[in-house]
């Protein structure tokens, strides 16, 4: 082989080299850029992933926003009312401290480690304060906010011996009692607070009645369940609206308390979710007991059954009989009726704006009953109504009487609600006697003006 053979036989040989170098190279610099493209579009994942989150976040916050907005709406509960009738009493944070931080929490603020993200809610405790207060008919719910309210609703069932009685898993009550809040709307009136001021005058009654003598725990659960549960997903629009527009809870019903039935139906939709379901270790004969006596209380709420109930009562009550299940039957249905419309029996600066939140939403239906071409209640017409005439009839009428039915039982009524009754009354009258004489005097100026103008 002569030397230019070899030659290019070498040259050919650098040139097979250089080639395969070069797809070495490019092998390399393909994994280099997949490596480079994976290590990119999972960069890219999680950042889609925490733009996500972030879009979670941000739709959670808008309807945190919403729910606020719409709270503080229904607070705005006086906008109807002319200014210089207005009432604003003034209502200060409570005279006394609402909870109480336990002892191993007191001690582990004082200590730099203390870690805030460990902390929860139930490293307090109602204050004895609030626990006293809790029991009187002049506790003021309007300092309250729903998460304090459920708190003390709780604190309730663990009081009365309910939880222990009954073996209720205490998370389940929790569970069931944040279901019942969320269930209930933003209504002006119909809403969650007033759920809880309805069981709240329960839970007094009992307490200052002695009925955990006179009742069996049975009893008790069922009165305190019903007036929890008497107003679930109130729609703001009473019974007579629906039967008239013919909704579809009017349909459904019959005409038949529809709002009162559709409560019930809610109430036990709930119960049916086993992590809500308070009556879990109930056989099912007792569960149908605990049932229908709550369906007969929450039904027994229809005012338009009031005379029919009262009048039962009132035959009743001179020869009141405790062993007799139909007499124990209606009393209960008459103590849930009395706390369902007792917000007259609290102190003024309480009992004022729950007027104010009912005017409001009555106006709201009979605005829509002129729109729609229905029938308007003289006493939910805005341009026929005021507060004196509105509250007058009410308490002379259904409340006193009814109030003063039960005091042949509970003596001990007189003075913590009918008395107070009787003084909201007398108020009603001397601001309507005061509307009286400036309406009069305002008609006087009008009938005088064409005579001036002569």
């Amino acid at each position: 082989m002569t030397g230019g053979q070899l030659a290019d036989k070498e040259e050919l040989f650098q040139n097979v080299l250089t080639q395969v170098a070069e797809q070495f190279s490019r092998a390399f610099k393909i994994n280099e850029m997949k490596t480079e493209v994976t290590n990119r579009l999972a960069m890219l994942e999680k950042r889609v992933e925490l733009e996500g989150m972030k879009v979670v976040e941000i739709e959670k916050c808008r309807k945190d926003i919403k729910k606020l907005r719409e709270e503080m709406a229904s607070r705005n509960n006086s906008n109807f009312l002319e200014d210089n009738k207005k009432l604003t009493p003034r209502r200060d944070v409570p005279s006394y401290p609402k909870y109480m931080l336990s002892e191993q929490t007191i001690d582990a603020l004082k200590k730099p480690a203390f870690d805030v993200w460990l902390w929860e809610a139930n490293e307090y405790h109602l204050s004895k304060e609030t626990v006293e207060a809790l029991r009187l008919p002049t506790f003021d719910a309007w300092q309250w906010e729903p998460n304090e309210m459920l708190s003390c609703l709780e604190h309730m069932y663990h009081d009365l011996g309910l939880v222990k009685e009954f073996n209720i898993n205490p998370i389940t009550l929790k569970r069931w009692l944040l279901c019942i809040h969320d269930n209930y709307k933003n209504n002006p009136f119909h809403n969650f607070r007033h759920c809880f001021c309805v069981t709240q005058m329960m839970y007094s009654m009992i307490c200052l009645c002695s009925l955990q003598e006179k009742f069996t725990q049975v009893d008790l659960l069922i009165l305190m369940t019903a007036a929890v549960c008497h107003d679930l997903d109130h729609p703001g629009f009473n019974n007579t609206y629906q039967i008239n527009a013919k909704t579809d809870l009017a349909v459904r019903y019959n005409d038949i308390s529809p709002l009162e039935n559709h409560h019930c139906a809610v109430a036990f939709q709930i119960f049916s979710q086993p992590d809500c379901n308070i009556f879990s270790t109930f056989d099912p004969e007792a569960f149908k007991q605990i049932r229908q006596g709550t369906i007969t209380l929450i039904l027994a709420t229809d005012m338009a059954r009031h005379g029919e109930i009262l009048d039962s009562f009132k035959q009743k009550v001179d020869k009141f009989d405790y062993a007799d299940e139909e007499h124990v039957t209606c009393l209960k249905m008459v103590l849930i009726k009395c706390c369902d419309i007792s917000n007259e029996v609290r102190p003024m600066e309480v009992a004022e704006p729950w007027v104010d939140c009912l005017l409001e939403e009555y106006f709201m239906q009979s605005d829509r009953e002129k729109t729609e071409g229905l029938p308007v209640a003289p006493f939910m017409d805005r341009e026929k109504v005021t507060k004196p005439t509105a509250q007058i009839g009410f308490i002379k009428f259904v409340l006193i009487p009814m109030f003063e039915t039960v005091m042949k039982l509970f003596p001990q009524i007189e003075e913590a609600m009918v008395q107070p009754l009787r003084e909201s009354r007398d108020r009603y009258e001397e601001l309507k006697q005061i509307d009286d004489a400036m309406n009069e005097v305002q008609k006087n100026k009008s009938e005088n003006l064409p005579m001036k103008k002569k």
